[in-house]
């Protein structure tokens, strides 16, 4: 009601990110302890690399910073895909979640870009809410789009989430859409929460790529 009145609230919870947390240097121990291959980049050449990936169709376990306090995948511990792919759904269910086809996936999208797409703005950082996507988007967004013509957003802010940010923006630079395809990481099981876990997960389905911290493993053993 304050929120909708305008008057004033106590600060607001700006992120969910208070779980476990892995170092680049925890998490390549793991890998070397179980022999897997693995390659490690700067930001600039992680977001080049993985914005290829999902313009290529692929899909992608994103595992980043604090793991999210909550029941949304926000960035930290998700499955993460090219929203515009007709089939992108259908590449999800088949590659890994494996899940009825009406459940819809979420689109993340970069805040400054909400009113070119949806038609209510708004601050949603927690993907609690469902808006109308604008009518000319709905078909580029097919892969976000529920039957009802409404996608439950997350707005992803820079300075906020940096990292998360940084990959929607390289997508945004080489697709000119600010939105990924984001859904939990996870199949058929509770969210991954640790090195260990995100592999497995992996590993028994048919990602095309693991990302973890500036970690890039392709390969399955």
């Amino acid at each position: 009601y304050n929120h909708i009145q305008g008057n004033d609230r106590i600060n607001p919870m700006q992120h969910s990110f208070f779980g476990s947390q892995f170092s680049d240097e925890e998490i390549e121990e793991f890998l070397r302890s179980k022999n897997i291959e693995f390659k490690r980049y700067s930001d600039e050449e992680l977001n080049d690399k993985v914005s290829d990936c999902l313009i290529n169709a692929g899909v992608v376990g994103w595992f980043q910073g604090r793991a999210e306090f909550g029941p949304r995948a926000l960035g930290h511990r998700s499955i993460i895909a090219d929203p515009t792919r007709d089939d992108a759904k259908e590449i999800l269910n088949l590659k890994i979640k494996r899940r009825e086809v009406f459940r819809p996936f979420a689109p993340s999208i970069l805040r400054e870009h909400v009113a070119e797409y949806f038609e209510k703005v708004d601050n949603v950082p927690f993907m609690e809410k469902v808006f109308q996507i604008k009518e000319s988007k709905r078909e580029l967004l097919s892969a976000v789009t529920h039957v009802d013509g409404s996608g439950r957003l997350q707005t992803v802010d820079k300075d906020i989430e940096s990292k998360y940010y940084g990959l929607i923006h390289a997508f945004y630079q080489k697709s000119g859409v600010p939105i990924l395809l984001n859904t939990s990481f996870n199949e058929n099981e509770p969210i991954v929460n640790t090195p260990a876990e995100a592999y497995a997960c992996f590993a028994r389905t048919s990602m095309d790529m693991l990302v973890m911290g500036n970690i890039v493993i392709s390969d399955r053993k």
